[in-house]
């Protein structure tokens, strides 16, 4: 029987490992078997990185969390146990964007946390004043990073008519105010 070696199909493959490989030093650019070996590890790496990420971006709410807390003559341990006790459930990335955007907001939730800490019931006043600091963290909503779509539905929801020759820029206005 005759000998097939897959001629164009190969190449094409090979041409496709070489393109992604594009960049990278010395011969991991070059030759087919150690670009691949290259790909290979790069994308472990980055899917660790990733998570990796994840952990660095918390840490960082985790500062900026507890340098506001500080100015507010709290901890950041006490300041989120108190939280916890209020029954307040706001993630560290929205605390750190109020912690900078609306410290006087921040504030607020520093005296339910303390409130909370000293075993006092949350009174009606703060469960409102929660209500309006969750209101405040979704109108901080970044609609730049949404698609025309999302933000089409967002305005649909919110009552705000849009022309059909509104650009994106123009909808994400009409959004924030």
């Amino acid at each position: 029987m005759t000998r097939v070696k897959g001629g164009a199909v190969s190449k094409n493959r090979r041409r496709k490992v070489l393109k992604q490989a594009k960049g990278y030093f010395g011969s991991k650019h070059r030759l087919y078997k150690t670009a691949q070996e290259q790909l290979f590890h790069s994308g472990s790496y980055s899917y660790n990185d990733r998570k990796k990420r994840a952990n660095d971006f918390r840490k960082l709410w985790i500062t900026r969390i507890n340098a506001a807390c500080r100015a507010n003559d709290i901890i950041y341990s006490k300041f989120i146990n108190g939280l916890r006790k209020a029954d307040v459930t706001i993630n560290r990335k929205m605390l750190s964007e109020l912690a900078i955007f609306a410290p006087e907001e921040f504030t607020k939730l520093v005296v339910i946390s303390k409130e909370a800490l000293e075993g006092k019931t949350i009174k009606k006043e703060s469960k409102e004043i929660v209500e309006q600091v969750e209101k405040t963290v979704e109108s901080k909503k970044d609609y730049s990073k949404l698609t025309v779509v999302e933000l089409k539905s967002l305005a649909a929801d919110a009552g705000i008519e849009l022309n059909s020759s509104m650009k994106k820029a123009d909808i994400v206005e009409a959004l924030s105010k």
